[in-house]
Parts: structure tokens; C-alpha cells; sequence
């Protein structure tokens, strides 16, 4: 039987994280212990480092009171999105800034026994450039397609047929000794517009379109991943009066017809090769690319609305190369109101993610800040600073 202890010093930090900085006496009176046992919760927590003054409170009169709040910049995070045509690294604090970046370009069909190794030296580089290998506590990684958190195994997502059944967790963990933290690319681009709004008290659906479709669904801080990891592939649900065949195998998918790779297709005969190439003739106002990236918004907008009746969420937020131009964003939300439940529509808040690229490093450092400083992460390290 586990042994919870609401006032042991993890808990504490769990409170200051919700609602530092706070002063000594104002913690106090939210955990409810008395001034010694706060005393003697706060030196364990500076023991290990994880509490810092970040200023004072204004004062009356008489002395002020010393301002506290979690340490979350001490530690560093290694994170890392890897997807169909790059691998982006970063190395960044827990309170999700980027100390150090390093982007790849990949090969379209680059396989795991090339890539892996490669990108753990490119790692050790980024942390020896970064000067902060010695605060490395964990990493985070994401890709598309489903995860086995357990055994740390992927399966293959349908752009990168050579990564099923990867160990993936492995490599990371046997060069760097630390825990490996592994999420899909949706959830962790959900999570991370989660912790940029200030992780409200709501539910988050996050869209990523680009390459492919995905989305994330967070619900009380937590991504909901389902009995088998594949809650959230919106991409692979069949639209009526569609028979293209989808990467997957299947025939009729919704990413067959609006995502990256396939504007890319419709719009190959006006010289597109690349999504980047469909951002591009967005930006210049190119009519077939804007109706062709509308329509898009459109397909993805009538699978969103039945997400959207069935969730229910406060916020859905669009992000990914495609996801985020302002046509595909007009023609979604359009179609989301005109056809979701009304009750579902009135509270309902759908914008692009203002994070850009940096979505997936906020996304992983959150992840892993909550697992290195939840409660029993943190108690544990404090007994062993005894």
C-alpha cells in the first residue's frame, strides 16, 4: 500500500507549483502544517535544489517576507521531435525554455537503425554546447503515430513504415541514464498549448496538420491516449464518397485528402513538391493553393464537429505546417459551428497555436516537469538527499 503523505515535501512543491510564488507563511497556510514542519519541508527541498527566492512580498511595514517558488529552471530537459523528414533536438529548462536547438533534415524512408544512433550523438553535441549536461534529469521524446508507454515500443506510423516496433526508449536511456519520457506528436503538441494558457481548468483539443492529421485530446492536465494508444487519429476516420487510398492501407481516410502529402498531390501540377511549397503559395495569396488548403479546413472541420460534440471541449487549438495557415483556420471553424451540437459550440474557443515550432519542446519540457516534480518523483529524491 502506498504511503501518501499530503504534507510531505513533494506535496509542498506540488502546492507552490500550483499557486507560487508564495511566502513562507502563505505556503504554510495552504499545505496546513505547522511553522517547524514547514521549516524542515523547505530545507529538504533546498537540499535537492528545487526551491529558489524569486523576489519579496511588498510589506507594510517591518520585515518582508522572501517570496518562494519552484525551481524549475535548474534542471534541463533533452527533448526531441522526430518526424517523416526531420528530427529537431533542444535542450530546455522545466519551465519549457530553449537553451540550445539543432535541426535535421531527414531522409523521406530513413530507418531507425540510422537515425537513432545518429541523433544520440547529435544529442551528447547539443548538451555539451548547452553547458548544462550536469542538470540533465530526463528526455522527452515525440513521434507520430501510437506508443507503448510501457514497454517504450512504437507502431508504425503510417509515413514511416520502418519505424514499427521500435525500441525506441532504449537508446536514450543507455546513453544518458536518465528517465526517457515518449509521447505522440498531437498529444504533445495538445499538452503544449495546455501549458502556454497557463494549464486552465478545461478541455483542450489540440489538431496538428502537416505531413499528416493527428490531435490530442487533454483533459484535467493529462493527454488521453485510450486503451491502446491510438485515442486522437482523426486522420484515419473515413469520410463518405472518398476511395483514395490513405498511407495506412485503407481506402477513404480524411488525411487522404487534406493533409500535407495530399495538397501536395492535388497541387503538383502547379509545380508543388513540399508542404513547404503549400505554405508558400498560401502566403502569396496563390488562388488553387488557398481553395485547395480551404478544403482541407472544410474535411477536417466535419470530423472535428463530431470530436467536438462528443468532448466537448473549451479550446481547440490548430497547429502543423497546414493547420495554422489562416484559410484552412477560417474554412474549419466555419464548418465546426455549422455543424457541431449547439450546447457543444457556446463556450467553444478554436484559434491557431501561437507556439510555431517550439510547440513540441513546450509540449515535452511540460511532460517531463510534471513527472521530475510530481509528488512522488520529488519525495523520492528527497530521501535519498538524507
Amino acid at each position: 500500500m502506498l504511503d501518501i503523505n499530503p504534507t510531505s515535501p513533494g506535496h509542498v512543491l506540488a502546492v507552490l507549483r500550483a499557486h507560487g510564488p508564495l511566502t513562507r507563511q502563505e505556503l504554510q497556510e495552504r499545505v496546513g502544517v505547522s511553522r517547524v514542519t514547514m521549516v524542515e519541508r523547505l530545507d529538504a527541498l533546498r537540499r535537492v535544489d528545487l526551491v529558489r527566492q524569486v523576489g519579496f512580498r511588498r510589506s507594510s511595514g517591518g520585515r518582508r517576507a522572501e517570496l518562494l517558488a519552484v525551481n524549475d529552471v535548474g534542471r534541463t530537459a533533452l527533448v526531441a521531435d522526430i518526424g517523416q523528414s526531420h528530427a529537431t533536438l533542444a535542450v530546455a529548462d522545466l519551465a519549457g525554455s530553449i537553451l540550445a536547438r539543432h535541426d535535421l533534415r531527414l531522409s523521406t524512408r530513413h530507418s531507425p537503425n540510422e537515425t537513432l544512433p545518429m541523433l544520440v550523438a547529435e544529442a551528447r553535441a547539443l548538451l555539451a554546447t548547452s553547458e548544462r549536461a550536469e542538470d540533465l534529469c530526463a528526455v522527452g521524446l515525440s513521434v507520430p503515430g501510437q506508443v507503448d508507454h510501457d514497454t517504450g515500443v512504437t507502431t508504425a506510423p503510417p509515413t514511416m513504415r520502418e519505424w514499427g516496433s521500435v525500441r525506441l526508449r532504449q537508446p536514450f536511456a543507455d546513453a544518458f541514464g536518465v528517465p526517457v519520457m515518449l509521447e505522440n506528436d498531437a498529444n504533445a503538441l495538445a499538452l503544449a498549448d495546455y501549458y502556454a494558457m497557463g494549464r486552465p481548468e478545461a478541455t483542450l483539443v489540440g489538431v496538428k496538420v502537416g505531413t499528416g492529421i493527428g490531435a490530442g485530446v487533454v483533459i484535467a492536465g493529462r493527454a488521453l491516449r485510450g486503451e491502446t494508444g491510438s485515442a486522437g487519429e482523426i486522420g484515419h476516420m473515413r469520410v463518405e464518397g472518398s476511395e483514395r487510398r490513405c498511407t495506412c492501407g485503407r481506402r477513404g481516410c480524411v488525411a487522404a485528402e487534406a493533409s500535407g502529402q495530399a495538397l501536395v498531390r492535388a497541387l503538383r501540377e502547379h509545380g508543388v513538391r513540399s508542404v513547404s511549397d503549400v505554405v508558400r503559395r498560401v502566403a502569396e495569396g496563390r488562388p488553387e493553393a488557398v481553395e485547395a488548403v480551404s478544403a482541407a479546413g472544410r474535411l477536417v472541420g466535419t470530423v472535428l464537429a463530431t470530436v467536438v460534440t462528443i468532448v466537448n471541449p473549451r479550446h481547440v487549438r490548430l497547429g502543423g505546417e497546414v493547420g495554422v495557415l489562416p484559410p484552412f483556420v477560417a474554412a474549419l471553424r466555419s464548418t465546426v459551428e455549422a455543424n457541431a451540437h449547439a450546447n457543444a459550440l457556446r463556450k467553444l474557443d478554436i484559434a491557431a497555436s501561437q507556439l510555431g515550432d517550439r510547440g513540441a519542446f513546450v509540449g515535452l519540457s511540460g511532460l517531463v516537469a510534471d513527472e521530475m516534480l510530481s509528488p512522488a518523483t520529488v519525495d523520492a529524491l528527497c530521501r535519498r538527499a538524507t
